[in-house]
């Protein structure tokens, strides 16, 4: 429960970090990187969290215990963009939530949708005995359009190195309104590292449609037919040349296997990351690995209500989705190291 409430307005960020409240566990600083994007970095004594939160409250930095969560990229900073591919290098963001995913070359929307980068109308602090949490709330409207209010959190914990991030969707139109949403945590690439969760590995399908962004070479292309007839597998990150251009599997109808599924990346040297979340919810998984110079990620799950395969996709399939006249859902994913 919220113990108190502090209101962000743009002109509180400027170039130099500053304080803009502290407690006994946790540190908020607002500053503004020199691209403009505004930022809010929330530190307790295990690491630290950078959220955007007028960008779509992207999580562009967490560490925890003097480790870098995040994957490789090539941004030094976040970029002012309205499509997350021109500005590529966070931890995380929320993907949907009309449109989601890659597009078929039939679909008509930007890679991941319209929420990664929306311009977030409101975003305040909330203090409670034991967390601080970042929250914001945007107004998407469009004339003969749809009409939703989207309301992401993200809270960090006292001495805790796991945060929990929520996405809140509510249809403000007198119309019934498409949902696709994904939960997009891009974490590092850890060499050697095992993969598992609490259900089995079997439930796993190697993604076979190729997307535009997607460039096969001759030896990806046989290493991904070794993977169709099961004679090789993806548990262990040890064949990073064989992850350029990505590997993605999905796994889906979780709700068969579990209620709460859980995902872990084990290191090799015992270093635990982890995902949690309910499937009554979020009954998809994607698993998204890419190795290359530029580009270095091990994102062994992105939660999702649908694979990720772009609108007409999801709509055929049956996974779609659809939010009623007033009707509201949230998403909670809890993710961090162990």
């Amino acid at each position: 429960m919220a113990t108190g409430k502090l209101e962000l307005q743009r002109s509180f960020f400027t170039e130099n970090k500053r304080v803009i409240f502290q407690n006994d566990g946790i540190v908020a600083s607002l500053f503004r990187y020199p691209s403009g994007v505004e930022a809010i970095e929330l530190k307790n004594s295990r690491g630290k969290m950078v959220v955007l939160p007028f960008m779509g409250q992207m999580i562009w930095d967490l560490e925890f215990d003097g480790l870098d969560l995040k994957m490789k990229n090539m941004f030094s900073q976040p970029k002012k963009a309205s499509s997350v591919i021109d500005t590529y290098g966070c931890f995380a963001f929320h993907s949907g939530l009309i449109r989601n995913g890659c597009p078929s070359p039939e679909d008509d929307h930007e890679l991941h949708g319209e929420m990664p980068c929306a311009e977030m109308d409101t975003a305040w602090l909330e203090i409670t005995d034991n967390s601080m949490i970042v929250c914001g709330e945007t107004e998407y409207v469009k004339g003969f359009g749809h009409h939703y209010l989207a309301s992401p959190k993200v809270e960090m914990f006292i001495d805790e190195t796991f945060i929990k991030m929520s996405m809140q969707v509510k249809n403000l139109a007198g119309t019934v309104m498409p949902l696709q949403y994904m939960c997009h945590t891009n974490y590092a690439y850890v060499e050697n590292a095992v993969m598992k969760q609490n259900i089995p590995d079997s439930a796993f399908k190697l993604r076979e449609s190729i997307p535009a962004h997607v460039k096969p070479t001759k030896d990806w292309l046989d290493y991904n037919k070794r993977l169709l007839k099961g004679e090789d597998n993806l548990t262990v990150l040890n064949q990073p040349e064989m992850y350029d251009p990505e590997i993605v599997f999905f796994a889906d109808e979780l709700n068969q296997y579990t209620d709460e599924a859980e995902f872990e990346m084990v290191s090799p040297g015992g270093a635990s990351f982890f995902s949690r979340f309910s499937t009554a919810d979020l009954n998809h998984a994607t698993r998204w690995i890419l190795h290359n110079s530029d580009q270095q990620v091990g994102a062994f799950v992105l939660p999702a209500t649908c694979r990720p395969e772009g609108f007409l996709a999801a709509a055929n399939s049956g996974t779609l989705l659809k939010l009623e006249a007033g009707q509201e859902r949230t998403f909670t994913v809890i993710t961090g190291k162990k």
